[in-house]
């Protein structure tokens, strides 16, 4: 299908391609931070919120068009688990939003606000799996809370990611119909080239994402990168939208051990060749998701020409 690049998208980028911000957790650790616990990024959100717009600064300084908040694990559910409020968890949303704010003053980079699936909160990698049991109802009041927070800290886009499961995804849908007036991208975690983690058709999860006015982008992250170029292909023929794609850097998540196994971590970049089998594919933005850091947006930056050599 050819690609309809939207007025929203243009307004909001200008550029082909985009390039999207690493992987927020990655890059915090580089500079020593712990996000181990059950709070993950948004602990340091709330100990030390100038690590994390130090971190976002990393990214727009290597060349990021956008970059994704730490508002990934944040709910009122997570946080009363861990023994703090519900008024702390939106005051850590809006904390989010500022602290990625603070990264772009100086540049055009855009803030996209994080919003994870259910599964984050569970801290036992359901976001790679789905199925969690609950019903729609309890998924749009789960997602509700947290993206009516979000839009009231006006980011400049919505980043719906890591999403497993096509029945998360109508959910998440009906949501988006709360906030029509901020623009969002759904981005899904995939299992291999063809499905989303809960075996869904690739094919059906972006067509459930696309029919959310708001909805300027589709695609995948935190996927493992051999996928990429089968995934993008089959969301092309699908859709009439932008396909953004922020893969990690390969691996398997250990919920056990709260890290990644195999090749995942070290700051990772992927092939320029393979980025533009990406892009010949289809692909109007890419960035990376775990195991990536500022060195891959360089990289990724270089190669579209945004910064010197």
């Amino acid at each position: 299908m050819t690609p309809a690049v939207g007025s929203e998208w243009e307004r909001l980028f200008g550029v082909d391609p985009v390039v999207v911000d690493g992987g927020l957790s990655t890059q915090l650790e580089k500079h020593g931070q712990d996000v181990s616990g059950l709070l993950w990024t948004g602990r340091v959100l709330l100990d030390d919120p100038q690590a994390v717009t130090r971190a976002h600064a990393d990214f727009v300084a290597a060349g990021a068009d956008v970059v994704i908040s730490a508002s990934y694990q944040v709910s009122r559910r997570g946080f009363v688990a861990a023994g703090m409020s519900a008024s702390d968890a939106d005051a850590a949303l809006l904390a989010s939003i500022d602290a990625a704010r603070a990264a772009c003053a100086t540049g055009d980079a855009r803030v996209a606000a994080s919003v994870g699936p259910y599964g984050a909160i569970l801290h036992d990698g359901s976001e790679y799996r789905g199925g969690y049991g609950l019903t729609h109802q309890q998924l749009v009041d789960f997602h509700r809370e947290r993206l009516e927070v979000l839009a009231s800290g006006a980011p400049d886009l919505l980043a719906v990611e890591t999403i497993p499961d096509v029945v998360e995804a109508r959910a998440l849908v009906e949501v988006l119909g709360d906030v029509p007036d901020v623009p969002a991208w759904m981005t899904f975690s995939a299992a291999d080239g063809a499905h989303v983690c809960a075996g869904q058709p690739i094919e059906e999860a972006v067509l459930v994402a696309a029919s959310a006015p708001s909805i300027v982008a589709v695609g995948v992250n935190c996927t493992d990168p051999r996928h990429v170029t089968e995934l993008v292909t089959r969301i092309r023929a699908t859709v009439a939208l932008p396909v953004i794609v922020y893969p990690n850097a390969g691996g398997q998540w250990d919920a056990g051990t709260g890290e990644w196994t195999g090749t995942a971590g070290g700051g990772a970049a992927f092939p320029p060749a393979v980025v533009e089998q990406w892009r010949a594919a289809g692909a109007t933005a890419v960035g990376g998701c775990c195991g990536t850091d500022d060195r891959m947006i360089t990289q990724l930056a270089r190669q579209w020409a945004r910064t010197g050599p």
